[in-house]
C-alpha cells in the first residue's frame, strides 16, 4: 500500500534524494515525448490541463479491446466475467492509492467535475436548504463553484467565499471566521489548477469537524504531485479525474465516507443502480453501484487502475522530490527573467508556474511558444475569479509532471525571451 506519510514542498532535498529518480527512465515509458512538434523535440508543460499516458496505460486500453471487450457485471460468459474482474479490481486499486477504508466507498463517475456534481446534487439538495450556506475558496476552479451556485439558487442559499493573500494563500482565520452554524458544506481545493497552491486541507477539515460540517475535496492537481491519504485527511468526500494523472479521458473517482453515501439519493436513474424494478417501486442497489448508472467507461477505469499502479510502483515521494526540485529550479529560472511576474507565490506549491509579460497578451506568448515545440496553457484556466483576484485578464500557465526536466525549463526560458524579441 502507499505510504501514507506525506512530504513537506517546502522541506531541503538532497542532491542523493533527487538521484534515486530516474527521470530519463520515466520519460522513455511515455512514448509521445518522443515526438516532434514544428520541427522541435517536444516539450509537453500543459499537464495541469492533462497528463501524457504511460505505456502500460495504453496497452492496457489495448488489451481490453483486443481480449476482454465485454459488458460487465450482466453476463455469465468468460468475455463478461473477465472485463467485470478487471473493472472491480481497478476500484480496489483506486482503494490502495487513496487508502479509503473500504473499496465500496469509491465511485467511478467520468472526471472531478461530474464527482462535484454528483454531491451537489444528492448531498447537497438533501441537506442544504433557504438560509443556509456553502463556503468555498477564492481559488477555486469553475467545476467547484458552478454546481454550488446552481444549488445555492435552487435552495434560496449563500455561496460564501473565503478569501486568499496576494501570494495566492488561502487566509486560514478568515476561513475560520466563515465557517457557522449556517454552513452545510465546505468545497476547496487540494491544489489550485491556477496558482499551485497546496491547501491546508487536514487543518480544513479540523476546523469544519469541529463544527459537525462536511468537507469536498477536489484533488484533481494533487493526485499526479503527492500521496493522498483520505484516511489521515479525514475528508468527507474527495474528487478526482482520471486523465491528469496519467489515466484515460471520461474516468473519474468520487470517494465518500460510507455513512454519507448511503444516505444520499442515487444521481441518475438506469440498468445496475438498481436490485429490482417493477412499475409500482424501485429498490436501489448497494453501495458503489447505486450511483453508477448504466453501462460504464470500462476501458477507463481499466487505464485509470493501469496508470495508478504505475504510479504506486513509482513512488508519489519520488515523484514528489523531483517535481520539488523542478518547481524551484523553473520559479528561479523563469521568475528572474526581464518582464516576467510570476503569479501565485504561496510557500506551499505543486508544479504549477503561472507567470504574466509586460505588454504582451498570454495567447501570443503560447503561440510563439509552440512555434517552438513548448506546450503551455494560455488563459483563466477555468478559474476566471482568480484571475480577477490578481486584477488580470489572463496567464500563461507552464505546469509540470513526473517526465519533465531542467533541461525543459531551460527551454521554456529560451522560448520566453523570444517572446520578448518578437514583442519587446
Amino acid at each position: 500500500m502507499i505510504s501514507s506519510a506525506k512530504i513537506s514542498l517546502s522541506e531541503s532535498y538532497s542532491t542523493q534524494d533527487l538521484g534515486r529518480f530516474d527521470v530519463q527512465r520515466v520519460r522513455r515509458d511515455f512514448p509521445i515525448l518522443a515526438r516532434e512538434v514544428n520541427g522541435r523535440r517536444l516539450v509537453y508543460l500543459d499537464n495541469a490541463a492533462t497528463s501524457q499516458k504511460p505505456r502500460e496505460v495504453i496497452d492496457a486500453l489495448i488489451r481490453y479491446y483486443e481480449q476482454e471487450n465485454a459488458n460487465i457485471h450482466r453476463g455469465v460468459h468468460y468475455l463478461s466475467q473477465r472485463a467485470t474482474e478487471e473493472y472491480e479490481r481497478a476500484r480496489k486499486t483506486v482503494q490502495e492509492f487513496l487508502n479509503a477504508p473500504h473499496w465500496s466507498e469509491i465511485i467511478f463517475v467520468r472526471s472531478a467535475t461530474e464527482a462535484i456534481n454528483l454531491v451537489a446534487q444528492t448531498y447537497g439538495r438533501r441537506h442544504v436548504g433557504a438560509g443556509d450556506e456553502v463556503l468555498v475558496t477564492a481559488m477555486e476552479h469553475h467545476s467547484n463553484i458552478v454546481p454550488w451556485q446552481i444549488l445555492c439558487e435552487e435552495k434560496g442559499a449563500t455561496l460564501r467565499v473565503a478569501p486568499m493573500n496576494e501570494q495566492g494563500e488561502l487566509m486560514l482565520d478568515a476561513f475560520g471566521d466563515l465557517l457557522s452554524s449556517r454552513t452545510k458544506l465546505v468545497a476547496a481545493p487540494h491544489v489550485s489548477n491556477a496558482l499551485g497552491t497546496i491547501n491546508p486541507i487536514k487543518r480544513m477539515v479540523e476546523m469544519a469537524h469541529s463544527r459537525n460540517i462536511p468537507v469536498l475535496v477536489d484533488g484533481a492537481q494533487a493526485v499526479p504531485h503527492m500521496a493522498v491519504d483520505v484516511q489521515a485527511l479525514d475528508c468527507d468526500f474527495y474528487a478526482f479525474s482520471g486523465h491528469k494523472v496519467f489515466g484515460p479521458t471520461g474516468i473519474g473517482i468520487l470517494y465518500g465516507k460510507s455513512r454519507l453515501l448511503e444516505g444520499m439519493p442515487p444521481y441518475q436513474g438506469g440498468g445496475d443502480m438498481i436490485s429490482s424494478v417493477t412499475f409500482e417501486k424501485t429498490v436501489y442497489n448497494k453501495l458503489p453501484y447505486k450511483f453508477e448508472a448504466g453501462t460504464p467507461h470500462i476501458e477507463g477505469a481499466i487505464g485509470l487502475g493501469a496508470a495508478l499502479e504505475y504510479l504506486m510502483k513509482l513512488g508519489l515521494d519520488g515523484v514528489a522530490v523531483h517535481e520539488h526540485d523542478l518547481l524551484t529550479y523553473a520559479t528561479d529560472r523563469v521568475g528572474a527573467l526581464p518582464g516576467v511576474r510570476l503569479v501565485g507565490t504561496a510557500k506551499e506549491k505543486a508544479s504549477v508556474l503561472s507567470f504574466v509579460m509586460d505588454n504582451v497578451h498570454p495567447h501570443d506568448v503560447g503561440t510563439i511558444l509552440d512555434q517552438e515545440g513548448i506546450a503551455v496553457r494560455t488563459g483563466h484556466h477555468c478559474a476566471q475569479p482568480v484571475m480577477d483576484r490578481f486584477g488580470i485578464p489572463a496567464t500563461t500557465r507552464a505546469s509540470f509532471a513526473l517526465y519533465n526536466t531542467r533541461e525543459e525549463v531551460d527551454a521554456l526560458a529560451r522560448g520566453i525571451e523570444k517572446v520578448r524579441e518578437v514583442f519587446v
